[in-house]
C-alpha cells in the first residue's frame, strides 16, 4: 500500500467510526507505525480534511462538507519574496490554507495559515517581522509546500502559472513523491 492508498484507508476508517479512533488502532488497520499515522494525519489535514485529535483519538469532522478545489504546490523563494508569493496567490483568487515543509529527519510539518487577502498577508508578515517566529520555509532552505484553494480548477491553474512566471514553483523531488500523492 503506497502513501496515497494508506491515507485513503485512514480517512475511510475515520468516516466509518462511531467515535474517536486511536493512533494505535489506525496504525494497526493500515499496517504502519503510529508515527507514520501521525505524519499521514498531518498530510490529510494539509489536504483539507478536518481531522481533530482528542484525548481518545482522531475524529473526522465535516465529512459531508462540499469539496472546494485545492492543490498542493511546491515553491521556493527567499524571505524577501515571501510577501510577493502570498500576494500573488491571493491576487489570483486563491486562499493559502497552510504551509508544509517536508523535513528529511522530522517528516512533514504543517501549519494552518488561512491567508485569504492582502490584509491577511500583511498580518502574517507583521508576525514574522516582529520576531514572534520564523517561517517554516527557513528549516528547508526556502523550499515548502502550500495547500491552496480557489473557486475552480481553472483558477488554481492560473495561480500556478503566475507563480511559475515569477520563478517560485519548485520541482518535487523523488523522496517527496509520497507527500504529494
Amino acid at each position: 500500500m503506497n502513501g496515497s492508498e494508506r491515507r485513503h484507508a485512514i480517512v475511510s476508517e475515520l468516516r466509518s467510526a462511531s467515535g474517536p479512533v486511536s493512533g494505535r488502532a489506525l496504525a494497526e488497520a493500515v499496517g504502519v507505525s503510529r508515527q507514520v499515522v501521525v505524519q499521514d494525519i498531518a498530510l490529510l489535514r494539509a489536504d483539507g480534511h478536518d481531522i481533530v485529535a482528542t484525548s481518545r483519538g482522531y475524529v473526522l469532522r465535516d465529512a459531508t462538507a462540499p469539496a472546494v478545489p485545492t492543490r498542493l504546490i511546491k515553491v521556493h523563494h527567499t524571505l524577501e519574496q515571501l510577501g510577493d508569493e502570498l500576494n500573488t496567490i491571493v491576487d489570483w483568487g486563491g486562499t493559502v490554507l497552510n504551509v508544509m515543509v517536508n523535513h528529511r529527519v522530522y517528516g512533514a510539518i504543517t501549519a494552518d495559515l488561512d491567508v485569504r487577502n492582502r490584509r491577511d498577508v500583511e498580518r502574517y508578515l507583521e508576525g514574522i517581522r516582529s520576531g514572534k517566529s520564523f517561517p517554516l520555509m527557513t528549516v528547508t532552505s526556502g523550499y515548502h509546500f502550500h495547500r491552496i484553494a480557489a473557486d475552480s480548477e481553472e483558477a488554481l491553474d492560473e495561480i500556478e502559472a503566475a507563480l511559475a512566471a515569477k520563478g517560485y514553483l519548485a520541482e518535487v523531488f523523488p523522496y517527496e513523491k509520497d507527500v504529494v500523492e
